[in-house]
């Protein structure tokens, strides 16, 4: 097939996509598609390509922190321009298929889905109304809670418009309580709050009108389950070192220990799986997508749900290749598989 890789973008989660891409187009090469890598964001938009397979892809880093958002506007613009008109428009009109290796902002929320959509060009993972339930943290966690998928308490917050509400305050008091952006992936910007003082150093750090999302820290085991259409992968169990499993830790190798299949009874495991497919499919997502559900268990060990992500990390290094390969599929067998997924939109 001709296959165009849209990679990179104008998150927080640039260089993880970058990466991702890269890691996809050598997939796809491998298994004899013909592949364009493009990042819509950038000045010069096709990276490499047209590539032939037994062509090389160059890899690249993803740094400890996450990019500046200084150029966030540019990139945004430039990004806009080229999926509304133009060259890149015509390069993605012209392909039998457009893998999405976007992550974060525009690439996760829905935004480039509804422009593919309305193009009438086929691309893989969930639409835009899935990506758009999914994205915000607060309205799926409660759609989520109303399908009996378990969840923390949660309570949202604008710093830049009030006071501390008084169930954060609550929340603070009865400590330790997690703090993050409501509408974020890859761990950018979480926090372990312990007291009012380290909220307040949270808060300022939040700019505009941008909505933190504040929980009960769980103190208890963290995993994490792939959903392949109806198919739960086998759990991964991720081994922290430090109280949230924050950026850093989820791209520098070594940083964590990730365990599949998670070292769990396997009545544990099911019902992880279980949990897992149902927040898939309770968010719209179904046997045409593919998602990454998170947990982490509270005191008693019960799990409860973090967030679904529907465009999870590609990386050498990402949950869900790992998965893949608790399923005996090797990588390009797992990006075969997300391709094989998608329908004619």
């Amino acid at each position: 097939m001709r296959v165009v890789v849209l990679c990179g973008g104008e998150s927080p989660e640039r260089e993880v996509s970058l990466a991702s891409g890269r890691s996809v187009a050598r997939a796809l090469l491998e298994r004899g598609h013909e592949v364009v890598l493009a990042d819509p964001a950038a000045e010069v938009p096709v990276l490499a390509g047209p590539l032939q397979p037994g062509d090389a892809v160059d890899g690249v880093a993803v740094g400890k922190e996450p990019p500046s958002l200084a150029d966030r506007p540019a990139l945004r613009r430039r990004m806009h321009a080229a999926l509304t008109g133009g060259p890149v428009l015509e390069l993605l009109r012209g392909a039998e298929l457009v893998f999405l290796a976007l992550h974060g902002g525009w690439g996760e929320d829905g935004h480039v889905q509804a422009l593919l959509e309305m193009a009438g060009v086929p691309f893989t993972g969930a639409g835009s109304a899935e990506c758009a339930a999914a994205w915000h943290k607060g309205r799926a966690q409660a759609v989520l809670g109303a399908a009996r998928v378990p969840v923390a308490e949660r309570v949202l917050w604008r710093p830049g418009e009030a006071e501390v509400p008084q169930d954060v305050q609550r929340l603070v008091a009865a400590g330790p309580v997690v703090a993050k952006p409501v509408a974020d992936g890859s761990s950018v910007s979480v926090h372990r709050v312990d007291s009012p003082s380290q909220l307040a150093q949270v808060a300022a750090e939040v700019s505009g009108d941008a909505e933190l999302l504040v929980e009960p820290f769980l103190p208890g085991r963290e995993f994490t389950v792939g959903v392949i259409g109806d198919r739960a992968l086998p759990v991964v169990e991720i081994e922290l070192t430090r109280p949230v499993f924050d950026y850093a830790a989820k791209y520098q190798s070594g940083a964590v220990g990730e365990v599949c299949p998670a070292r769990v009874p396997d009545d544990f495991a099911s019902l992880l799986q279980e949990l897992a497919l149902r927040a898939h499919r309770a968010l719209g997502f179904g046997g045409d997508a593919y998602s990454r559900v998170d947990f982490r268990c509270d005191a008693s060990g019960a799990p409860m749900c973090l967030e679904v992500n529907a465009l999870p990390g590609l990386t050498a290094t990402s949950l869900l290749p790992l998965a893949a390969t608790g399923a005996a599929w090797t990588y390009p067998d797992l990006i075969q598989r997300l391709m094989d997924l998608s329908p004619t939109r």
